[in-house]
């Protein structure tokens, strides 16, 4: 909680300065009136550690918490409710100490006045122009509770598609890291042991034993180090270059050509197009507003520039679909129901049809490619394991042969 510090005069109009800790700057004048000061000035006090801002910096606010909020708070606004007195029940019950803080701001401004969608504009970090637009238009056509449920269910399908996509990286990532570790364990450790017995014997090695010793050698060396400093070199040359458009677009560009991968990554993108678009468009949002919204949540800058071409076509009066069609980076199938859409009136109708419909693909796609690699995981990691254990052995078969 911050700490402010107040210029005041008491009731004899002597100066007085006090310092407290308050949720806000409007909190501390009310207190201070209703004890009878005159507030002349309020400062926020900065300066040393604040744990509890350090811990609030550090939190995330998950698609789950909003998910969660928007869901209750729906709830409590088709009850009757008044947004503050809302707003004030969830920021008591908030468990995210960064959306609670939020929440707090956000009560503030609403009391003062501010609108329920101006007032989340405030934080972006928190709440995404998709987000704010919708509210905006529930609040402008009377219909908010409806469009907090819409977005609970939107967040909702986001989080549990992002879960599963997860889930299906983390069997072959635990499975590489293991395989890894195991092939190191023996390289450092276990053939050092066995290439010290093979030249008390004599003879020379085979070619593929003495590749694992030379490995071995050379993970034991001083110049292994430089693998981890280029590793990290790698990574930090790969965000620095993804971080500008130029680089974005070229590795976007390879990510949807990538086999098994690059399909995925499209169908999660034409998914999340046309949950976020019939989401807007279901909400009241205009649509060239809806389409620049769904550019921005796009999540690949392929994607993202076809939705501007298509936006720019509308613009000019032309149709969705038509423009669409033109980037060549939608599916057919999402062109032509979304086509249909635009034809019987029913787009928002369709754009979830067409977003139900490729998150079930998603699924499947996931399934499928989780079936293929846990074998393939398993395959390499026995490879790996059986290479070494061959290598150590087969100097043990030439000195057998040599002593017969």
């Amino acid at each position: 909680m911050p700490k402010f510090k107040g210029s005041l005069k008491d009731a004899q109009g002597k100066p007085v300065s006090l310092t407290a800790t308050f949720e806000s700057v409007r909190e501390a004048r009310e207190v201070w009136r209703n004890k009878g000061f005159v507030v002349v000035d309020i400062k926020e006090v900065q300066g040393g550690f604040d744990f509890e801002k350090f811990s609030v910096s550090m939190t995330n606010v998950s698609v789950k918490d909003l998910a969660l909020f928007s869901r209750q708070l729906a709830t409590l606004v088709n009850a009757g409710v008044s947004m503050v007195r809302g707003l004030g029940v969830m920021t008591d019950q908030c468990s995210n100490a960064k959306l609670k803080v939020t929440l707090q701001q956000v009560l503030n401004d609403v009391q003062e006045g501010t609108s329920f969608s101006d007032s989340l504009r405030k934080h972006p970090k928190v709440f995404d122009r998709l987000y704010c637009a919708m509210v905006q238009a529930g609040e402008t056509g009377g219909v908010l509770d409806d469009v907090l449920s819409r977005l609970a269910t939107l967040l909702e399908d986001a989080a549990r598609l992002a879960n599963q996509i997860k889930s299906a990286m983390t069997y072959p990532v635990v499975v590489t890291t293991i395989a890894v570790a195991i092939f190191l364990a023996m390289c450092i450790f276990i053939i050092p042991v066995f290439d010290g017995v093979f030249k008390s014997l004599g003879g020379e090695l085979p070619a593929f034993t003495q590749i694992l010793v030379n490995i071995s050698n050379f993970l034991r060396g001083p110049t292994f180090f430089t693998l981890p400093a280029t590793a990290v070199a790698a990574v930090v040359s790969f965000k620095y270059i993804n971080s500008t458009p130029s680089g974005k677009l070229f590795f976007d560009k390879v990510f949807l050509k990538v086999p098994l991968f690059g399909e995925l990554i499209q169908k999660t993108a034409v998914a999340r197009f046309s949950r976020t678009f019939g989401s807007l468009s279901r909400a009241g949002v205009p649509i060239l507003s809806s389409l620049e919204i769904t550019s921005e949540t796009a999540g690949n800058l392929v994607i993202s520039n076809a939705i501007d071409e298509a936006r720019e076509s509308v613009k000019e009066g032309g149709q969705i679909a038509p423009a669409m069609e033109k980037t060549e980076v939608f599916p057919v199938m999402a062109i032509q129901m979304i086509s249909i859409g635009e034809e019987t009136g029913e787009l928002d109708k369709m754009l979830m049809k067409v977003a139900d419909f490729y998150e079930n693909e998603v699924e499947e796609a996931v399934k499928a490619l989780t079936s293929l690699m846990e074998p393939l995981m398993i395959l390499v990691l026995g490879g790996m394991v059986g290479g070494i254990i061959v290598g150590m052995y087969l100097p043990i078969f030439s000195i057998m042969e040599q002593i017969k």
